[in-house]
């Protein structure tokens, strides 16, 4: 019994030293961890009950390919990781003094999935209580039970990104079904966000090229807006999301292995006469669980599908639910495998070779 003690204490001191390898920031991707404070920068702690046992380190934040290559290329040569209904978020306090009743599809604030490198954001814009509000309803028409807040709060943070962020630009895609004339053009002033705006003269068309990443950053003309009405692009000088961009079918129907079909709104994948092209992939209704997994490898294989679809061009804007979760590199690795395609023909952005030519890939 003596012996067996001994070995006893002995060995489980050795399996528990082994168990916890890493802490204090010094946890790697994948590694083991027991807190966000054990994993390195741009890394927490997050348990993927389909992907992996426990919990270990994934990725929370996105490379800059900005800084790693350079800003020199025109805006459509890049991808930028977009949040589907950026404002839904958990925990969101009602404002409307009656318990929402409404999915959510994203855990952090917009103000912390602008500094985790979101670049994209999808908004849904309504007037609601004699404002414009964000609101995830149905048929066009907010209520009390579905409205998270007014719309120049979030608007409000996104201007004091793109004030303490002289470099960055940030776009927006809108679910527009505000009727008040001038409405939605108001909110944005009233936030601050004219000196930002990218005019729509400034838009391509016929497939051409957007401008210079540097030039926009220059001009300070770093805030582009997409709305879904047509209408308003004469009459408030808001684009035309579906003039400008192509995008596949959202929801359920855009997860289906080996297909990406067009989203109703939008021309075919592969018309290149739009310069821009998104790719969501997300479900209909979200199911957090399993999001981890959704935005793993299977979402990397839908952006080689519609990679194909889109006439053998890469996505621009990928927009997913609850950004974060991973198996690991998620939707920032899905991010990085675009921008490496786009920017030398690498699988990876890091292994794109500054100053090289296209296919010239470091070992990373």
């Amino acid at each position: 019994m003596g012996s067996l003690l001994f070995l006893l204490l002995v060995i489980f001191p050795l399996c528990n030293d082994a168990a916890a390898d890493c802490s204090n920031g010094d946890c790697m991707l994948l590694d083991n961890c027991s807190s966000n404070d054990d994993c390195g920068a741009g890394l927490y702690c997050f348990s993927c009950t389909l992907g992996f046992s426990g919990s270990k380190c994934v990725r929370s934040s996105t490379t800059d390919q900005f800084k790693l290559i350079n800003n020199s290329l025109p805006f459509n040569k890049y991808a930028y990781l977009t949040t589907h209904n950026a404002f839904a978020i958990d925990g969101e306090p009602s404002q409307t003094g009656v318990p929402r009743v409404t999915i959510t599809n994203q855990e952090d604030s917009i103000t912390h999935q602008l500094s985790n490198g979101v670049r994209g954001l999808m908004l849904d814009m309504y007037d609601f209580d004699g404002d414009v509000w964000l609101c995830h309803s149905s048929q066009g028409q907010c209520h009390d039970y579905t409205a998270f807040e007014p719309a120049i709060g979030t608007l409000k943070e996104i201007e004091a990104f793109l004030s303490a962020n002289p470099s960055e630009i940030v776009t927006l895609i809108l679910e527009d079904y505000v009727h008040t004339q001038n409405g939605l053009k108001k909110v944005f002033s009233d936030a601050g966000l004219m000196k930002f705006w990218f005019p729509v003269t400034n838009m391509p068309i016929d497939g051409r090229d957007w401008p210079l990443v540097s030039d926009m950053v220059a001009e300070n003309q770093r805030l582009i807006v997409f709305a879904s009405v047509k209408s308003k692009e004469q009459s408030e000088g808001i684009a035309y999301q579906w003039n400008y961009m192509v995008e596949n079918q959202y929801g359920d129907g855009g997860k289906k292995t080996g297909s990406c079909p067009n989203r109703a709104e939008s021309s075919n994948l592969d018309d290149k006469s739009k310069s821009l092209v998104l790719v969501n992939y997300f479900r209909s209704v979200p199911l957090k669980p399993v999001t981890c997994s959704d935005n793993s490898a299977s979402l990397i294989d839908m952006l080689q599908t519609c990679h194909d679809a889109a006439g053998n061009r890469w996505a621009n804007f990928v927009a997913v639910d609850y950004y974060k979760k991973s198996e690991g590199g998620g939707a920032f690795q899905a991010v990085d495998m675009l921008n490496g395609k786009l920017l030398c023909g690498c699988d990876n952005v890091d292994s794109c070779v500054a100053g090289t030519s296209s296919q010239a890939c470091s070992p990373h």
